[in-house]
């Protein structure tokens, strides 16, 4: 019992979270995309944020992919 919850929290540690990179200007996007920027708390160009890897978070990378990286 001991043993799965060690391993659980390891997996929470490892798999939860995601760095996602923001590597290119928004400038000349649509106010949706720029607005998808700034609701995960990104103000700088080549900034890293941590997040939790969920499907949410997923597909708003997946909503700007060109203006957004994962990096592992």
């Amino acid at each position: 019992m001991i043993k799965q919850m060690a391993q659980q929290e390891e997996k929470q540690e490892n798999g939860g979270m995601i760095k996602i990179q923001y590597y290119r200007s928004m400038i000349g996007y649509s106010k949706k995309q720029k607005a998808v920027i700034k609701s995960l708390g990104i103000t700088k160009l080549n900034q890293t944020i941590t997040r939790p890897n969920n499907p949410s978070m997923r597909g708003i990378v997946e909503k700007v992919p060109h203006l957004l990286r994962i990096v592992e």
